[in-house]
């Protein structure tokens, strides 16, 4: 996955490439922003495969998740049968529940277009309800519609599901995966993801910034900062013409490390960016 701009520890990259050999859903598990989301997008880059996104939320159900009819073509199709004469009901009723009325939703899409990646993203959001539900269409990579009969994939998608852990994802759904924890990435491979996606940060400032960031994460923060908000910190010091991250320019730039006014304060009154700028910043 170097390649296309992942750089992923030993431990991701074994999980991957079992879960692509051994055809079963990869269930990553950890912070917001140690790279889930962005594990499943480079797979599919790497296989060459399209990626299928299903974004979870409390109260998603199948309708928005697997299929649904259209309506509003449904009864322009009855309209015209009204119109052309007498039909009869039951023909009339049928012929409104074929493929040419399906809304295919996410999950359907991915059995039907299998090979692609499905990233079913934040699974945690939704409710138990949904997670069995899910477990059904994973388990068999088919799903029964009652009025067209049983759809399966040929080719059974790769999926990766996400969650960060708001609440606990039943066992019963992570047996079916085989599962990897996702740490923020250690110093030196922080480093080279800045430099990969950043071609402009020189070695010096790439460091500064990520020892920055490790400092900020090991304070109590509402929002602990990502590999994303690290990349976001770097590109604003590039944007600036910035080649070191000093004092003043940490404390005008944290607003692309730091979303919330409580932990820009935290941050400052802390003065845990000191011995990286080699100057104390106080809030």
């Amino acid at each position: 996955m170097d390649r296309v701009g992942y750089l992923p520890d030993q431990g991701i990259a074994t999980a991957a490439y079992l879960a692509l050999r051994m055809h079963r859903p990869l269930f990553c598990e950890g912070e917001p922003g140690t790279g889930k989301t962005s594990l499943a997008l480079a797979l599919a880059r790497a296989l060459d495969l399209p990626l299928i996104r299903l974004q979870c939320h409390e109260g998603i159900d199948a309708s928005q998740a697997l299929y649904d009819w259209d309506f509003p073509r449904q009864l322009l199709h009855l309209r015209a049968l009204e119109a052309a004469g007498p039909v009869d009901a039951e023909q009339a009723e049928a012929s409104l529940y074929t493929r040419r009325f399906l809304l295919a939703r996410p999950l359907l899409q991915a059995l039907e277009d299998a090979p692609c990646v499905l990233l079913v993203d934040e699974v945690d959001r939704a409710d138990d309800e949904f997670e069995a539900f899910l477990l059904e269409v994973l388990g068999e990579n088919s799903v029964t519609i009652p009025e067209l009969g049983r759809i399966t994939a040929t080719t059974p998608p790769l999926v990766v599901l996400t969650s960060n852990r708001t609440r606990e994802v039943h066992d019963a759904l992570k047996r079916r995966c085989l599962y990897h924890w996702l740490e923020h990435p250690d110093l030196a491979r922080e480093v080279a993801i800045l430099r990969r996606r950043l071609p402009g940060v020189t070695e010096r400032l790439a460091h500064q910034v990520a020892s920055a960031v490790r400092r900020l994460r090991d304070l109590d923060l509402l929002k602990p900062p990502g590999v994303a908000e690290s990349l976001d910190w770097a590109e604003a010091l590039l944007t600036l013409g910035r080649t070191e991250l000093d004092a003043e320019t940490a404390a005008i730039t944290l607003g692309a490390v730091l979303k919330y006014r409580e932990d820009a304060r935290r941050a400052l009154s802390a003065g845990v960016l000191s011995s990286v700028t080699g100057s104390t910043i106080v809030g």
